[in-house]
């Protein structure tokens, strides 16, 4: 959880009541980075944002996929160009896509940090026009268990099978290498239960899947 100091806005908009701006807080960038931020604009799928501790801004839509350069200045968010995928989507797909476009190409964003929730933060993002977008903060895997993680690859079955634990179906797995060239390598043949959440993995009960996944250690816990 975020500690962060509890203040009164008095040049940006206030939403709930601990707000954090620039100049009261010299570690904001870090806390920016620490969480994907969303929002629901009546796509399909919600608007997200990753910064990164590079000065890079990643932003998921329901449509194409859009990067820019950031930096905090004079209390803004400051960002480049716009590079983005170039998909055919449906209209409201379209939508937000130039939504995220015209909010975040190559302007200055004047926002404010809300930690009423220090679990679910919120970042508020004023347009030129005026609008204000609310973001929920869902903490990164790497903040969530303070690691890198570990980058690896599984192959799952299409078959779940009764957890030795007795507490329903799991999933059996087996871990793939790749030799530096490319090749992959022979796996073992033996299933292994997998009891454990695969974040944003949609398990398919009529296809055998190879993920790349990243594993994170928990601190305190006998087992990853």
């Amino acid at each position: 959880p975020l500690s962060l100091a509890a203040c009164q806005a008095t040049d940006l908009k206030k939403v709930g009541d601990h707000v954090v701006t620039v100049a009261q807080q010299p570690h904001l960038n870090q806390h920016l980075t620490s969480y994907y931020w969303s929002t629901n604009t009546g796509a399909p799928k919600p608007l997200v944002l990753k910064f990164d501790d590079q000065g890079r801004l990643f932003i998921s839509t329901s449509c194409n996929n859009l990067a820019t350069g950031w930096v905090i200045s004079d209390q803004k968010i400051v960002t480049g160009n716009i590079a983005a995928t170039m998909m055919a989507c449906p209209e409201h797909a379209t939508q937000q896509e130039q939504l995220a476009s015209r909010l975040f190409a190559n302007t200055q964003i004047n926002f404010s940090l809300s930690t009423t929730d220090p679990l679910n933060p919120t970042l508020t993002l004023m347009s030129a026009d005026g609008q204000s977008y609310v973001f929920t903060g869902k903490m990164t895997p790497e903040t969530k268990y303070q690691s890198q993680g570990e980058i690896m690859f599984l192959e799952i079955s299409p078959q779940t099978q009764s957890c030795q634990s007795g507490t329903g179906q799991c999933l059996q797995v087996r871990e793939i290498k790749y030799a530096s060239n490319g090749v992959k390598l022979p796996v073992d043949s033996i299933w292994t239960e997998f009891n454990a959440p695969i974040e944003g993995f949609q398990h398919n009960l009529h296809e055998q899947q190879i993920i790349r996944v990243k594993r994170y250690p928990i601190k305190d816990a006998a087992e990853d």
